[in-house]
């Protein structure tokens, strides 16, 4: 079905705008802080993303080119598809201030705000899921297809062209009145409602987003390179990082928030009320050592229904060992490195012998 086709369902447009009332009135009840209706035209959002992956600044993420024109096109996802729901939920479980903080605090962990809690993905699905359901009661027959960061889907562009924000400098979604720190999903439909307007973009001539990124993975404005960025390399990259960019990891053993700690617009960031999205085992302020005692059992037990497991245990030794290696001199972090090399894999052990290295040049400087 296309743009040209002649609906299914005998509506009006009264009958359409009202539906659109109820459904953002559900949406409300269920927790969502705002909902957005566009339509399924983003070629422009096609380009931008072929030339990305022509400049392979997706680094090793082969499932971005893997689905061919299906993430831009999504009638080509889910025949039939008119337009697309798209919600937002603020995530921020703290005040940003206390994050800036612990980024100074060398010797403790970072983790992006957005992994603190729950994995987001299982909330996010069963609330849209119920959003649906409630569609389906009004219009019965209708045909729809859930995500949350789930498929191909541009979720952004898609947010973007729905009015929830613009798409930044640093390629997240901003919204004039609720900042970035939020999640996004979307709801597929072939019911033709009235689509919302696009907002203006407020970036201006501002790019403090770029100034303060650790290994300026923003190389322009709306362009990031990926194999430099701290959030891919500490989650979706699974090699040896390289040395020259060990250093500007710091204390971030999962995800990097410069970029969003950053901005100007969120000092209207909403703090969240979802207790799922509150911090579990005290991840946001908990002593590295203590992260990469953990046994491979405890990581799994302890993380069980959060998105950092996905990573695997490896992975998340390799970012605690970096995070260790750029922390001041300290004796216990060295001798904890020195026991761990001895069982640790290949993968591990490389950059545990650096982060060795680093402390006793530390210790060798006096810092």
């Amino acid at each position: 079905m296309n743009e040209e086709t002649q609906p299914k369902y005998n509506l009006s447009d009264q009958d359409l705008n009202e539906l659109v009332q109820q459904i953002r009135s559900w949406s409300e009840e269920l927790g969502f802080q705002q909902l957005g209706i566009s339509d399924t035209n983003l070629f422009a959002a096609e380009g931008k993303l072929n030339d990305w992956l022509a400049n392979n600044y997706h680094g090793d993420m082969d499932y971005m080119a893997r689905h061919g024109l299906k993430r831009s096109r999504p009638a080509d996802l889910i025949p039939g598809t008119r337009r697309i729901i798209s919600v937002r939920m603020d995530y921020l479980p703290e005040q940003a201030r206390k994050a800036i903080a612990l980024l100074k605090q060398d010797k403790n962990a970072y983790i992006s705000r957005y992994a603190l809690g729950r994995d987001y993905h299982k909330l996010l699905r069963s609330r849209l899921q119920k959003l649906a359901q409630r569609i389906q009661n009004q219009v019965y027959g209708y045909n729809y297809r859930v995500f949350t960061d789930s498929a191909p889907v541009l979720e952004k562009a898609v947010a973007e062209k729905a009015g929830l924000g613009w798409i930044g400098k640093h390629s997240n979604l901003i919204n004039r009145k609720a900042g970035s720190w939020f999640f996004l999903g979307e709801i597929y439909t072939d019911i033709p409602l009235p689509i919302d307007n696009t907002v203006e973009e407020h970036c201006g001539s501002c790019q403090a987003c770029m100034d303060i990124c650790p290994t300026q993975a923003i190389i322009a404005p709306y362009q990031v390179d990926a194999r430099l960025c701290i959030s891919y390399l500490t989650i979706e990259y699974k090699g040896i990082i390289d040395e020259k960019l060990r250093p500007m990891l710091g204390n971030r053993i999962y995800g990097c928030d410069d970029c969003q700690l950053c901005c100007p617009w969120n000092r209207f960031g909403k703090i969240s009320m979802e207790t799922d999205f509150q911090p579990r085992h005290e991840l946001d302020d908990v002593k590295l050592l203590k992260l990469f005692n953990w046994s491979e059992q405890e990581f799994m037990k302890k993380l069980e229904g959060s998105a950092i497991r996905r990573i695997g245990y490896q992975n998340w030794q390799r970012n605690i060992a970096i995070a260790l290696g750029n922390a001041e001199y300290d004796p216990e972090i060295l001798m904890t490195l020195q026991v761990k090399i001895a069982t640790a894999t290949q993968l591990v052990a490389d950059h545990i012998s650096w982060a060795i290295k680093q402390q006793e040049k530390n210790r060798a400087e006096g810092s």
